[in-house]
């Protein structure tokens, strides 16, 4: 992929999926699910405050007999009524509106009601530049705060899940850090290391993993050829293992607002896609998680 609104070609390919969101009471939300609607993607189950919903969709002419509209007291029985419908699989896959994420993943990872189906649930981020010419997967951005080495192999896992689904072979996986030489005072290159370690013993498959590196040595030949580096991940990397949710955070919202990325995000590791895009994203962006969302309910 060349840019993360590639998507949209591939999710236009597939049939319709059942999209249920929770807390749906939001102007962006409601456009991008409507965007949607129209491009064939969705049919679409918006749950939450009834009345709020109907205002904005009434408000942008859209056609109301193209929803199903669910009332709910709060975000809490929105969330609890999006998961059941996941589980008991009247709908394929689930957005989160305005909600907190607290609240929506609480209901997802319940032992009893729950749809959690990995050991771990992680967000990727898709991100695509103007100056660069292929998509980013920036992996843990938003859910773990401060995975360790084992937790990041799991996160690794997933995003693989979904490199597959688009049709990636062997992607180059670059574990980030500040650095390219393990230091035992920096707990990510200490982490890098067993990752590595794990790849080289066959533990880990179907990707190329090499770390530690600076992100510069990961998205940038010329930085690469400056400091001699030598990696067949080295400035070609497709994924970009992050240390910490702080790393992640900053650097999807640096690429967000200042670079103009174009991006899309979801959850993986639950029983069906979650789509989770900042409250902050803008309609597109929530379209374009849409669609991803379709191409992994399909391809996974």
């Amino acid at each position: 992929m060349k840019q993360v609104s590639d998507v949209i070609k591939k999710a236009k390919k597939l049939a319709a999926a059942r999209l249920v969101v929770a807390a749906a009471h939001d102007e962006y939300v409601i456009e991008a699910v409507n965007n949607a609607l129209e491009l064939g993607f969705v049919h679409p189950i918006l749950i939450g405050n009834s009345k709020e919903i109907l205002r904005i969709i009434e408000e942008k002419k859209y056609d109301e007999k193209s929803y199903l509209i669910i009332d709910a007291n709060d975000d809490f029985e929105s969330a609890e009524l999006s998961v059941k419908l996941i589980k008991e699989k009247n709908a394929d896959i689930l957005m989160k509106g305005l909600i907190d994420t607290n609240i929506l993943l609480k209901a997802v990872v319940n032992r009893e009601t729950g749809i959690r189906e990995a050991k771990l649930l992680s967000h990727v981020a898709l991100l695509s530049y103007h100056k660069l010419n292929r998509v980013l997967f920036a992996t843990d951005c938003a859910m773990n705060i401060a995975p360790d080495a084992n937790q990041k192999i799991l996160i690794l896992e997933n995003v693989l899940k979904l490199t597959k689904a688009l049709g990636y072979k062997n992607p180059l996986v670059g574990i980030v850090s500040a650095v390219e030489k393990v230091n035992l005072k920096m707990a990510s290159t200490v982490d890098a290391q067993i990752i590595k370690e794990e790849f080289l013993k066959g533990n880990i498959i179907d990707c190329v993993v090499d770390g530690p590196f600076a992100v510069d040595n990961l998205v940038s030949m010329e930085a690469v050829k400056h400091k001699g580096i030598n990696s067949l991940v080295a400035g070609k990397a497709d994924i970009l293992l992050m240390p910490n949710i702080e790393a992640g955070n900053v650097f999807y919202k640096t690429s967000v607002f200042l670079a103009h990325a174009e991006t899309a995000g979801i959850i993986i590791g639950a029983k069906a896609p979650i789509i989770l895009t900042s409250r902050a994203d803008s309609a597109e962006a929530k379209l374009f998680s849409i669609a991803l969302g379709m191409v992994m309910y399909h391809e996974s």
